[in-house]
């Protein structure tokens, strides 16, 4: 009755959407930037703390500053999402770039392999099990921020979690709670059973 009378399918779906959306551009653009921080080192740690400084930023606190930016509701907290997720992946990617052994860097040019090639065949592919690890962190900060956006109308878990906290409705915070905190446990244990995985086949390289 509590799920039917809260509409609890219908805010997972909106809470798995903005994770999603908020999930998929933090990999495209953490990965991106990752490889870009590689290609151009001397901006890499500046840039690494400029990322560094603004995960110092209470999330609450943030997606209050994105309000006379973006608006209310899923904008500030994708672009929350986005901004908090960046840092893991793209660190990851970089220090997973730059942390190949040199003995498999000289096999590649050894067999002819061009700076291009050891990238996209060698440094990339070793890379894979840091880079999800960075993603993996970047679902818990996405999961969190995603269900703190209910506050300011984004849908999603957050609204009957808000619900229930401004009415005293312990049963919809602890049903609700609860719900969040599973989807959290799955999408992370999935998450790790695909780093493990790339850890057994790129681990040893």
């Amino acid at each position: 009755d509590l799920w039917n009378q809260f509409n609890l399918t219908q805010r997972t779906i909106e809470h798995f959407w903005m994770f999603s959306v908020s999930l998929v551009i933090s990999v495209i653009l953490g990965v991106t930037l990752g490889i870009l921080f590689y290609r151009h080192r001397n901006y890499a740690e500046p840039a690494l703390n400029g990322l560094n400084a603004l995960e110092t930023f209470p999330d609450m606190a943030l997606l209050v500053l994105l309000i006379p930016i973006a608006g209310i509701g899923e904008v500030p907290t994708i672009i929350a999402c986005i901004l908090y997720s960046l840092l893991p992946v793209t660190r990851n990617t970089y220090t997973g770039l730059i942390s190949v052994r040199p003995e498999i860097l000289e096999t590649g040019t050894a067999i002819g392999l061009t700076e291009g090639e050891i990238v996209r065949k060698i440094r990339i592919p070793v890379s894979l099990p840091m880079i999800a690890g960075g993603i993996r962190i970047a679902i818990v900060f996405t999961m969190g921020i995603v269900t703190l956006g209910g506050i300011i109308g984004a849908g999603g878990l957050g609204a009957p979690l808000q619900t229930g906290i401004v009415l005293l409705l312990p049963e919809v915070i602890i049903v609700t709670g609860l719900w969040v905190g599973i989807l959290a446990v799955i999408f992370d244990g999935c998450a790790g059973l695909i780093e493990k995985r790339l850890t057994v086949r790129y681990g040893e390289w």
